[in-house]
């Protein structure tokens, strides 16, 4: 018995609303054609900065044996995310801006997303590992060496790394159960979790919930450490000011906090204060994304005593300090 036409039309339209696409289009950077030649060579320039500083600063850590102490232990893992974090977008921008084709697979999208959420994590743990460490060195100089021991340490950063993957496993995990219908364009240079999830044709009340507890205290709880960490450090230092003090304290914080305030930065411009895809959600997301883990290594080196001389003891400029 054939079936109402309305019914037919129903059934002929189930099949398609509920089918999964296998591939997305990125819609990239609002780049005029003209104009992509330029912008190609500067994220290609900025990503090789951010490859090689970051590189730079694990070498560095790793072969000189002043650098072996828990800060330095710290930062060698935060270079390893950053170029990480950066390696995951950056060079799928790249080939779509040189070969204009701007489409990604679905499990590339997927495996984007997860490695992207799960070294942004890892970035935003560390973060806050480093400033519990400049905490215990300014307000229990004393028993540092007790406190902050191989061990912790080891341990901190562990910790830092299975709660990343972990992250970001449990928000892949719920994405793949859902369903994209036939929009499947997306308004950005990255497979950004919130953009997929507008995307999705199935209901994502879980996935929001999980993105506003779990996802809530992942950032909020490293972002409340950090500030405990300086809060105190800022009161040991009110308690009995002096140049000196302040000066040390300056050198010893003044690169985390650097570092601190543009991630935080940047997240705040991403994710809270653009509500559309415009220019300054570009500029927050090329910030976030490209520039900011490509400045962690002059940050972090420029105002560095250790690690100037250990450049300059790797290349070979001042042998006798290294003796």
């Amino acid at each position: 018995m054939d079936l109402p036409v309305d019914s037919r039309q129903k059934s002929s339209m189930r099949p398609e609303n509920q089918s999964s696409v296998s591939e997305f289009l990125l819609l990239g950077l609002p780049i005029v054609p003209e104009h992509q030649g330029v912008f190609f060579a500067l994220f290609l320039g900025m990503y090789l900065t951010t490859v090689l500083g970051n590189l730079l600063i694990i070498l560095l850590i790793r072969l000189d044996p002043r650098l072996h102490m828990p800060m330095y232990f710290f930062l060698s893992h935060l270079a390893l995310t950053d170029v990480s974090f950066s390696s995951v977008t950056v060079p799928k921008m790249l080939m779509n801006m040189q070969t204009h084709h701007f489409f990604i697979s679905y499990p590339g999208c997927i495996s984007q997303l997860y490695f992207y959420i799960c070294f942004a994590c890892a970035d935003n743990l560390l973060l806050a590992v480093m400033a519990y460490d400049r905490y215990v060195a300014i307000c229990h100089p004393l028993h540092y060496t007790t406190i902050m021991r191989e061990e912790l340490c080891v341990l901190l950063v562990a910790a830092s790394w299975i709660t990343s993957c972990a992250h970001a496993l449990l928000h892949t995990v719920l994405l793949v159960r859902l369903s994209f219908c036939a929009n499947n364009v997306i308004t950005h240079f990255l497979c950004d979790l919130s953009v997929l999830l507008k995307l999705s044709c199935s209901d994502i009340s879980l996935n929001e919930l999980v993105i506003l507890t779990e996802g809530g205290m992942i950032l909020l709880l490293p972002l409340g450490i950090t500030l405990g960490s300086y809060i105190h450090i800022g009161t040991i230092i009110l308690k009995a000011p002096s140049t000196r003090r302040l000066l040390k304290a300056f050198s010893t914080c003044g690169s985390h906090l650097l570092v601190v305030s543009l991630f935080y930065g940047t997240i705040v411009g991403v994710y809270f204060l653009s509500s559309s895809w415009d220019s300054k959600n570009i500029i927050a997301s090329v910030m976030y994304t490209v520039v900011t883990p490509m400045l962690n290594p002059f940050i972090y080196s420029l105002r560095n005593r250790d690690i100037k001389q250990a450049l300059e003891c790797l290349t070979g400029l001042k042998k006798f300090i290294c003796l």
